[in-house]
């Protein structure tokens, strides 16, 4: 429907788009007029009544315009009885609202003044034509009077609108106006007369789109199947693309339930959320799947997918309904049997952990070629990417089925962290995925206890402490509170809120209470505001008092990477900033170590007594944090290395892991210095002994894990990768003779948990025709976990010609997933010889690759950080500057990042390259 076409409106020109002209007020009553032998008495009456239409509409004009000023800013006023609604609404107030009440569609948030019930949505999907068309119908509650209906629609094309009231008046409301404001993906009617709080309206709005190639809203995969190219289509919500697919108010806060019908070809099956309730066939051949009502639910998590996988199945001891569904070759080779199986146990130890029973009858695990993310935790239709749910066995290793387990883990958990009780808000979706995180840990020692993977959590978690911040920081709280009150609170927490919204405060408050019931007077929201809403984190310094017997002083100060930036920004880094940080401290040495108490550090500095045992030790586990320490200037240089030199005596898998996390980082920084040699030198000499100690591993597979085995093949891996990677010539050796037995049998005897590091290793080290190999057996794999490893062994090649082939291969062809893509790119920028192919490459792309990628962050920010993290040099740093000018690329999340870490490095290289070669060749020399 058209917009009035006015120049001025109120006394004002037009200043802005059409958008900017609309208002919404009655239309006057065209007037016809009979002029008969009254001429005078008829114009006299026409005259009254054009004065009176006219009174009245500018009273209902003036009363339209105080009702939508009031419906933007009415829940700063009395609000709904729902108060995590109404807190949540109140966000949304801005300062604009005084000037800008009329069009609350220019608004960031929804308008207050509605909140669904229900959707009942029919979709009618062609695979022919990768076309959908739809019909849905919204329940909703008015909770402030308002003649305005708001609600988000991207990409979408509206055919048909009509709104209903739950008044015993017959037929639909009148609708004034209807338009689509893009900018804010968000479609108005504004209906002639004002709905009335506290009543129920309807709105049924047809619509038709494309499934699109894109990864997000409704979209289009493919798989080839005995040489036959398939189609599917499955949706990805999360975080704000419900909108592409159905009109809806797409908000975390805006729970309704849910009842979706799919039709289609017969040819293809459908899923949903919930179970099939029904099904029906046309004479066209084509059918309906009818699925139950959901419970009430945030629109991100709906799902749906139109494929034809076969599925294999797995039921609960309480009934519930498991099923893997993959492609029919994938499922016939038994790849998602493990999935399937962990799957079962994990719905176990989650309803027994959370004492909160899972709310569906049923979960489906749907594995496809392409997706945004490595997994969507779709309530009852978690969606995963091949790469991340099927294994094979045979062919994989051990750190393919830890992160495989892990993710799994993961998406489990979000079942209650996430769609059981959802954030209210963007701004809190850290804690959901922070317990995600968390249980990654908990979740997988319940199924692997001999990994031993709580017993190094705490490890783990200082390791990747930036990446997982909140799984950090509930590991504290866990650890303060102790386990039995922490699982009492997040049973609170769930019992009270479970089909709804919270907050953060609602879980801090629910943990207070907890300790407050055990005589425990610890406000955990005090002491987490810390460490959620101020900058950064501390760096906490113990050092012996030497002027007090038996006392240690402990002091805390903001850490910050960057120096320069403190003196340049002071008010960002206000050296008010104080923690409340939980200490847990023990002191011992090789006979006796006392037992752990928990202190509080508080203030800036204060001094502690310590009962000192003589000849007390610490074992720092952790040189990649202090290699942070050092290159933000907290440490000389040579410390983290010093750390380094005990390694050749340690004998754990995490220590070495560390270490190795820190080597690499550093490899990176100097690998284009005229002493790199020194580097790689020094790196080999503290790891050959082990590595000659650990030898290789056995080169017949047995075919499946063993538990006992995890920590012992991962600690022997790790060694290997570092004396391959930095030189060693008897790795280069035995990696290229097991190449060549590959080559020469077609059997490949490579143990599957070296396979990545003597896949690459050969490649750097021998001819072409070894290229052409692995790039063969890519083709023709079908193990997914193999594929990956073939995939990033293509880019290890010394070969620039062949760099460049892959790249663009894998950027134009299908036999590529989306997700792999970004990780070829990053591999060649990984390899010295291609790193400035993949960041010229990036930048050539960008275009193409920000209109793929765009809008999936993570995957953006991830290419982004890993085509730019080797840049080292002012020249670089210019090069990056100008092109993020130059490209329009500031809005792009990752840059900024990027700028920061490229900056870093360069000032590394002026303060520091220097001294830590002198030391570095003391080292050698002694």
């Amino acid at each position: 429907m058209g917009i009035e076409d006015a120049s001025m409106r109120n006394g004002r020109a037009l200043s802005d788009q059409w958008a900017d002209s609309v208002v919404v007020r009655p239309r006057t009553t065209e007037q016809h007029i009979t002029v008969n032998k009254r001429l005078v008495l008829g114009f006299a009456i026409s005259i009254l009544t054009l004065i009176i239409v006219t009174a009245i509409a500018i009273t209902l004009s003036v009363s339209f315009e105080r009702c939508a000023a009031e419906s933007s800013g009415a829940l700063a006023a009395n609000g709904s009885s729902n108060s995590k609604w109404k807190q949540s609404r109140d966000a949304n107030i801005s300062h604009r609202d005084s000037e800008d009440g009329q069009q609350p569609w220019r608004h960031l948030r929804l308008p207050a003044t509605l909140r669904p019930r229900h959707y009942d949505l029919r979709l009618s999907v062609s695979m022919e034509n990768f076309t959908f068309s739809g019909e849905v119908h919204i329940e909703f509650e008015c909770v402030h009077s308002t003649k305005l209906i708001v609600l988000h629609t991207d990409r979408l094309e509206v055919d048909k609108v009509l709104v209903y009231s739950d008044s015993k008046k017959a037929g639909a409301m009148r609708i004034q106006r209807r338009f689509h404001y893009q900018p804010k993906q968000v479609f108005v009617i504004a209906l002639h007369r004002e709905m009335k709080p506290l009543r129920t309206y309807k709105i049924n709005i047809t619509f038709h789109a494309h499934i699109e190639h894109e990864l997000l809203g409704f979209f289009r995969s493919s798989y080839v199947l005995n040489g036959e190219r398939r189609f599917l289509a499955v949706t990805q919500f999360s975080p704000t693309h419900a909108r592409k697919a159905f009109p809806c108010f797409d908000e975390p806060i805006y729970k309704a339930t849910f009842r979706v019908s799919l039709k289609h070809e017969s040819s293809y099956q459908s899923l949903s959320n919930m179970p099939v309730e029904a099904l029906t066939s046309d004479e066209d051949g084509w059918v309906t799947n009818h699925f139950s009502r959901t419970p009430r639910m945030s629109t991100y998590y709906l799902a749906w997918a139109v494929c034809n996988f076969t599925y294999r199945e797995a039921v609960t001891d309480s009934g519930v309904v498991i099923r893997l569904y993959a492609r029919p070759d994938a499922i016939q080779s038994g790849l998602g049997d493990y999935a399937l199986h962990i799957t079962k146990r994990l719905l176990h130890f989650y309803q027994d952990y959370f004492k909160v029973k899972y709310s569906l009858p049923k979960l489906d695990l749907l594995a496809v070629p392409k997706h945004p993310y490595a997994a969507m935790e779709n309530w009852g239709l978690s969606v995963f990417v091949e790469q991340k749910i099927l294994l094979d066995p045979d062919v994989s290793s051990f750190s393919y089925q830890m992160e495989l387990t892990m993710v799994v883990v993961h998406e489990i958990c979000h079942q209650w962290f996430g769609d059981l009780v959802t954030p209210v808000w963007w701004e809190d979706v850290w804690l959901k995925e922070g317990f995600a995180h968390y249980f990654e840990y908990i979740g997988t020692d319940f199924l692997f206890p001999k990994w031993n993977m709580v017993s190094c959590c705490a490890e783990v978690s200082a390791i990747v402490f930036s990446s997982f911040h909140g799984a950090a920081l509930i590991r504290m709280l866990a650890n303060v509170m102790g386990q039995a009150l922490f699982q009492r609170g997040l049973n609170d927490y769930l019992m009270t809120h479970m089909y709804g919204n919270a907050a953060r405060n609602d879980l801090w408050n629910k943990f207070s209470e907890a300790m407050q019931r055990e005589g425990k007077d610890i406000n955990i929201t005090q002491v987490m505001d810390r460490w959620t809403l101020q900058m950064g984190y501390p760096v906490v310094t113990i050092s012996k008092n030497d002027s007090l017997d038996n006392s240690v002083t402990i002091s805390q100060e903001h850490f910050v990477y960057d120096t320069d930036a403190k003196i340049q920004n002071p008010e960002l880094f206000n050296k008010s900033f104080q923690w409340q940080i939980p200490l847990t401290l023990a002191v011992g040495n090789s006979s006796h170590i006392s037992t752990e108490t928990i202190i509080w550090v508080s203030n800036k500095t204060g001094t502690m007594s310590v009962v000192l045992i003589n000849s007390t030790s610490v074992r720092l586990s952790d040189p990649h944090a202090f290699f942070l320490f050092s290159r933000a200037g907290y440490l000389p240089q040579n410390v983290p290395l010093q750390m380094i030199s005990y390694l050749s005596q340690e004998t754990e898998f995490l220590p070495w892991h560390a270490a190795s996390r820190a080597l690499y980082q550093l490899d990176k920084l100097l690998d284009r210095t005229e002493d790199h040699s020194l580097f790689s030198d020094y790196v080999l000499k503290q790891v050959e002994p082990k590595y000659h100690k650990l030898g290789w591993p056995a080169t017949s597979p047995e075919g499946s894990f063993v538990q006992a085995a995890y920590q012992t093949e991962e600690l022997q891996r790790e060694v290997i990768m570092l004396a391959c990677s930095f030189g060693n010539k008897h790795c280069h050796r035995q990696a290229v003779s097991l190449i060549s037995d590959w080559i020469s049998s077609n059997k490949n005897r490579i143990p599957p948990n070296v396979r990545d590091i003597v896949y690459c290793t050969g490649v750097s080290l021998m001819d072409e025709d070894v290229w052409e190999f692995i790039w063969m057996k890519f083709h023709s794999s079908t193990a997914i976990s193999e594929k990956k490893v073939l995939l990033e062994a293509l880019t290890c090649s010394d070969n620039i010609f062949l760099l460049n082939r892959l790249l663009n291969l894998s950027l134009t062809s299908d036999l590529v997933p989306d997700q792999e893509v970004i990780d070829v790119i990053i591999h060649v920028g990984r390899n010295p010889l291609g790193r400035h192919l993949s960041w010229r490459y990036f930048r050539e792309k960008w275009d193409i690759l920000n209109s793929r990628y765009g809008e999936a962050l993570f995957m953006n920010s991830k290419l982004i950080s890993g085509v730019t993290e080797f840049l080292n040099t002012e020249a670089e740093l210019n090069e990056l500057k100008e092109f993020i000018l130059t490209s329009g690329g500031e809005s792009a999340p990752g840059f900024a990042r990027a700028i920061e870490i490229v900056q870093a490095n360069v000032k590394w290289h002026i303060l520091f390259q220097q001294q830590f070669y002198r030391w570095m060749r003391k080292a050698l020399d002694g």
